[in-house]
This record gives structure tokens, sequence and C-alpha cells, in this order.
């Protein structure tokens, strides 16, 4: 019979293999520069926005039965989302991918709490309230602009 620890390790094993072949597989010669199979996967339209997201899924959904904290969560959607975000951007997502490697982060963070009780880091809070007020700033600016430009137009 299997025990729980074993499964967990073989899990854990399987998901570190995947972030590895997604981000970490390859090395540029004559650099330390190194990739995955994600941004040449990438490069298919439609099936390479599918690869990344569906491994931060799992990688989520493991975090979910660790109880990992939800600030840390928080932290491991936000680095899922900024590599979708620039995965929209045809060749540019590519080449963002090989430097971003959101599997390879959300994996070390998933493995940091991976024992209960393991508080977030402060550079994981300050990280999430970071991108937090960066998305509030651009979601203003087109309030903003409406603003200036009413003032224009009515002075």
């Amino acid at each position: 019979m299997m025990t729980a620890v074993s499964t967990s390790s073989r899990q854990f094993e399987l998901l570190r293999r995947w972030s590895h072949l997604l981000d970490a597989a390859f090395r540029i010669p004559g650099t330390n520069i190194r990739f995955g199979w994600d941004p040449i996967v990438g490069l298919i339209p439609g099936l390479g926005d599918l690869s990344s997201p569906a491994f931060a899924a799992l990688l989520l959904m493991q975090a979910l039965r660790m109880r990992v904290p939800r600030i840390v969560l928080a932290r491991m959607v936000l680095n899922a989302g900024i590599d979708a975000l620039m995965g929209l951007v045809p060749g540019l997502g590519n080449v963002a991918d090989i430097f971003w490697k959101a599997n390879t982060r959300n994996m070390a963070l998933l493995e940091r709490h991976a024992q209960p009780g393991v508080a977030p880091r402060r550079s994981d809070v300050l990280f999430v309230y970071a991108v937090v007020i960066l998305l509030v700033f651009i979601a203003l600016l087109p309030l903003a602009a409406l603003v200036w430009l009413v003032q224009q137009l009515v002075a």
C-alpha cells in the first residue's frame, strides 16, 4: 500500500520534471541561458497558449491541496498571469518565456511551502501588492485621461 508521503513525493517529482521540461530542458550553447518546451510549443498557434496555463493550473491545484498561504497562491496566479499576458504578443511572448519562467517560479514557491506552517516571505507580499497597485493604476489611467480631456474641452 502506498503512503501519503510517497504519493506526495511522486507527485512533486512529476511536477518538478514537467516544470523542467517546460522552462529549462535546453541550454543555449556558450551561455547559461536555459529554456524549455514552453517557448517552442508557443510557436504553434492555439496549442502554445495552452501548455503553460494547463501546468500552472496543476501547480495551483496542488498548492490548494497543500493549503499554501493565500498570498503565495496569489503570487502563483500573478506569475502565471504575467506569463499569459506576455504570451499574447506574438514572437515577443516566446522570447519572454525564456526569461520569465513562470512554471519554475511557481514550482519553487510550491516546494518552499511544501511543509505546513512555512510563512510567506516579505517579497511574496510586496510582489503581490506591487502588481495589484500597478493594475489599479492601469485601470484608472483611462479615467484620468477622460477627466483631462473633459477639462481641456470645457476650458
